[in-house]
């Protein structure tokens, strides 16, 4: 009997150790945060390519902590950015143009729930007109899944 407790108290205590490393390592592994970063990225382009700002709006963290940097210009916060591309990028219908771009895979894990994914990106106007340029993305993985807490892009 003592020898079951015994079996019993260090299966108990290794059950143990492996949940505490995996909650302090987090559930989920770099290939799985980089293919859920992905996925965030490739929904963005999609909705932007239809013209969807809103949709293209939902791979970013809705709160007013959220930093957009490019060029010498700081945007905080959702909304702020949200309205800073409605104004640039949708005073037409057809003024969103199709976008693109890549990064350089995997996304650098930092920590269980922080990422960064370093890239480039082209926009094609309507009227023929590129823009194009690199980006840093840092992401938090928040309880809606991985987001963009921190944007900064750089034209060429």
């Amino acid at each position: 009997m003592r020898a079951l407790l015994r079996v019993s108290c260090a299966v108990f205590l290794l059950i143990g150790t492996v949940i505490a490393q995996r909650q302090a390592a987090g559930s989920e592994s770099p290939s799985d945060a980089d293919s859920a970063i992905a996925a965030v990225l490739h929904a963005q382009v999609e909705a932007w390519n239809r013209g969807d700002l809103k949709g293209f709006m939902g791979g970013y963290w809705n709160s007013p902590d959220l930093v957009f940097a490019t060029e010498m210009q700081e945007t905080r916060g959702w909304e702020e950015v949200y309205n800073r591309y409605r104004v640039k990028y949708q005073s037409r219908k057809d003024e969103m143009g199709k976008l693109d771009l890549s990064y350089i895979k995997p996304a650098h894990l930092l920590a269980p729930d922080v990422a960064y994914v370093d890239g480039e990106y082209r926009l094609t106007k309507a009227d023929g007109g590129t823009s194009d340029g690199y980006f840093t993305l840092i992401f938090g993985k928040l309880p809606e899944g991985w987001r963009i807490v921190h944007d900064r892009t750089c034209p060429k």
